[in-house]
């Protein structure tokens, strides 16, 4: 997974402009291949508390504000997320406003909205503190979310590390460069990958406005080493300039092996197995993948009514495969146990538990395998005459043999093939499925992991012994 962070002067008092400015920013970026985009503190109407004391209602914004459109339309256009800081509009009328960042998804809907917690200087007379932590969870990853301020306060890094965030995204309007040797101790505190968007430009209303913001938006690995910088653009005009700094964080991924996965609490909904080639004519099945009895072409009743909504919902000429659903155990367990002595055999020096980890991106741990609850389908785009389209790997491609494309947003993919990718995705997340990420195939609904990546309390789906 590729973040970027980008690095523009705003105009002010241009809050339609400046939104364009993202939307472009954000498109960009998805050609350079990043997932999330991380924009500046108040990049939206720029560090300018004057214009915002003088005009809230002008100068304000809700999530979905038609101003912020081109935004969300870029996130939708592209498949990439977006975390946007600006002035956000009180929630009851004569209320103060927050500094706000919204957070929206590929799909251009919002995640999470987070209202910074921590004011300094002239904000404490024209904003409201925020209350709430700022969380989101991504392409399997988890994030938090801080706001210039906030990061002087040790505790918010330390809660994010507690709530199990690999990420730290820092939307800031930093005017010491010195600031960044301390988001590097930061990072190495505690064990985040940061990501820090800053602003350039002079704001007005800050304690010293005569030093503008220093740029220099960055990254910092969990060791504290600094693995991308942008420019200083103290000296850039309003409206000129722009530049994105990326960062790659595959590594982060929440794996099925994860505690987290398997601390997940199962409610058992009943909910029936039912064989698609019957249930769903109109959903195409792998004939070259079904056993004796048919299983891999069983899925529950939730999961195959979200994959015909998917397929509804796809451009004209393409529609779904389902290459497998449900697994039942034993064979789950052989084929997590045959890929781990695979991995044994090639890394002799590999302890058991990293031979477990290494073996869950491509095969899960059969106690928690959402195959085998009836609540994942390993799935395809096809044309309307059943020819396969480039996806950039085959199915079940693993890590090793596909140099690491098999993972969803794996950057050095063809056009085509991301596209392709991008409209799967699409097309399954709006339908309620969530996909693990080390495998642009496998998507699920109602297993351990489905509740994971949504919030959910606890999984619908248990393991299912048999037809």
């Amino acid at each position: 997974m590729i973040l970027a962070a980008a690095q523009f002067t705003p105009v002010p008092r241009d809050i339609d402009g400046n939104a364009a400015r993202m939307a472009a920013l954000i498109t960009e970026a998805a050609g350079r291949n990043a997932d999330l985009v991380v924009f500046a503190e108040l990049a939206l109407s720029r560090y300018d508390l004057e214009a915002i004391a003088a005009d809230p209602e002008k100068m304000t914004v809700d999530p979905d504000d038609p101003r912020l459109a081109p935004v969300r339309e870029a996130c939708r256009a592209t498949g990439t997320a977006a975390v946007v800081n600006a002035p956000g509009r009180a929630s009851q009328d004569g209320h103060r406003p927050f500094v706000s960042t919204f957070v929206y998804g590929p799909d251009g809907a919002l995640l999470t909205r987070y209202d910074k917690r921590h004011l300094s200087g002239a904000e404490n007379d024209l904003f409201t503190p925020g209350t709430e932590e700022g969380r989101f969870t991504l392409g399997g990853i988890r994030f938090a979310l801080a706001t210039c301020y906030d990061n002087d306060f040790p505790e918010v890094p330390e809660q994010a590390a507690a709530d199990a965030c690999r990420v730290y995204l820092a939307s800031s309007f930093h005017d010491d460069p010195e600031w960044m040797a301390r988001y590097a101790a930061m990072a190495r505190k505690h064990g985040l990958h940061i990501l820090l968007a800053n602003g350039t430009g002079t704001g007005t209303g800050v304690d010293r406005p005569d030093r503008p913001a220093c740029g220099r938006s960055g990254a910092w690995l969990p060791t504290g080493e600094q693995v991308a910088t942008a420019g200083a653009g103290t000296d850039l005009a309003p409206g000129e300039g722009s530049e994105l700094v990326l960062t790659d964080v595959r590594d982060l991924i929440t794996l099925m092996a994860d505690p987290a996965v398997a601390a997940i609490g199962v409610e058992e909904c009943g909910e029936p197995l039912v064989d698609v080639r019957t249930a769903a004519p109109a959903l195409l099945a792998a004939a070259d993948q079904l056993d004796e009895r048919g299983a891999s072409a069983h899925l529950r009743q939730g999961v195959l009514r979200r994959l015909l909504a998917a397929q509804e919902s796809l451009p004209a000429g393409l529609r779904l495969q389902l290459v497998e659903g449900y697994r039942p155990p034993e064979l789950q367990r052989r084929y997590f146990e045959g890929y781990a002595q695979e991995l044994r055999a090639a890394q002799p020096g590999w302890d058991a538990e990293r031979i477990h980890r290494a073996a869950s991106r491509y095969v899960s741990p059969p106690d928690i395998a959402p195959h085998s609850a009836g609540g994942a389908v390993d799935v395809t785009l096809v044309t309307a005459d059943g020819q396969g389209v480039d996806m950039g790997t085959p199915i079940d491609a693993s890590p090793e043999e596909s140099d690491g494309a098999c993972y969803t947003s794996a950057p050095d993919l063809t056009p085509a093939a991301r596209t392709n990718r991008r409209i799967l995705a699409s097309a399954l997340r709006a339908a309620g499925l969530v996909n693990y990420p080390t495998e642009w195939w496998h998507w699920s609904y109602g297993d351990r992991y489905w509740a994971l990546a949504t919030g959910a309390e606890h999984a619908l789906y248990g393991p299912v012994e048999g037809l």
